[in-house]
């Protein structure tokens, strides 16, 4: 199966946090296919630093529901605390956007990602990877999408560090 996951941290050392999410989904039975570059995005929500974002490809044999929990396990091993605040400030934050042009509605996962569409957070890393990619149940491209959407302080910050 072929995936896209959202990546953002904003607490600690926000480069490692990167590292380490590239470096545990390896360990599982995932191949990280290609990586946009990080951005430096300001915050949602309430008051916090500025985030990194990126999105990652990958490969997969897993379940659109294996990969979540892996996913959660990835952010726990990255000390993320769910304390309740939405959208409050995280160590890591892997948000699973897309699998293959599936589109599933299950009690904790939604696909596609209901962000996925109007973050330009989101965007500009997933169209990076491929401008050309129509959203499962959608008309426009990533390309086109964030052509539309409005532009919140994003700027490139660097290569992912994989």
């Amino acid at each position: 199966m072929r995936a896209f996951i959202g990546v953002g941290t904003n607490l600690g050392d926000r480069w490692r946090n990167l590292a380490l999410a590239a470096k545990r989904l390896r360990s599982g039975p995932v191949a990280i296919v290609r990586a946009s570059r990080v951005w430096d995005t300001a915050p949602m929500g309430p008051p916090q630093p500025r985030y990194l974002n990126a999105v990652l490809e990958l490969e997969t044999p897993l379940t659109p529901r294996a990969l979540l929990e892996l996913l959660r396990g990835v952010e726990r091993a990255a000390h993320r605390r769910r304390d309740g605040v939405r959208w409050g400030a995280r160590t890591l934050d892997l948000d699973l956007l897309l699998c293959d042009s599936r589109t599933v509605n299950e009690p904790g996962l939604l696909l596609p990602h209901p962000g996925v569409s109007t973050r330009p957070f989101v965007l500009a890393p997933l169209a990076e990877l491929d401008p050309s990619l129509v959203l499962p149940g959608g008309s426009l491209t990533v390309g086109q999408l964030l052509e539309a959407a409005p532009p919140v302080g994003i700027s490139p910050a660097g290569l992912y560090p994989l």
